[in-house]
């Protein structure tokens, strides 16, 4: 039986500037539901709480603002999350979510995806 491990906190960031720089916390917005560790997240326009982006969004979701550092479960309310949104680095391969449009706009915070 093959096992699959679930994604670990941080696992997917390469690099970060020095102390806490490159985190803020925000409040993930209870229609979020469950996102896993390197989640690409975008800011709600309305609220400016935070939610997984989406490139077709029209209400903030279709910029994405940075990466969620871990994951969060799924919430009949909102939630408190750290998400890296500059100067950092980042595996690709390890994120959720992300097109060349939300590389684009990380690239612009310094989150760079490698």
């Amino acid at each position: 039986m093959a096992l699959t491990e679930a994604r670990r906190t941080g696992e997917f960031l390469l690099s970060e500037a020095t102390g806490t720089r490159s985190r803020e916390e925000v409040t993930i917005d209870l229609s979020a539901g469950a996102m896993v560790a390197g989640t690409v997240v975008s800011k709600l326009t309305a609220t400016g709480k935070w939610v997984e982006y989406d490139n077709v969004g029209t209400d903030g979701t279709e910029v994405a603002a940075g990466v969620l550092y871990a994951g969060v479960p799924n919430s009949a309310a909102d939630q408190k999350a750290v998400v890296l949104v500059r100067y950092c680095e980042v595996a690709g391969i390890h994120l959720t979510g992300s097109d060349a449009g939300g590389i684009a706009d990380l690239k612009l915070l310094g989150v760079i995806v490698r």
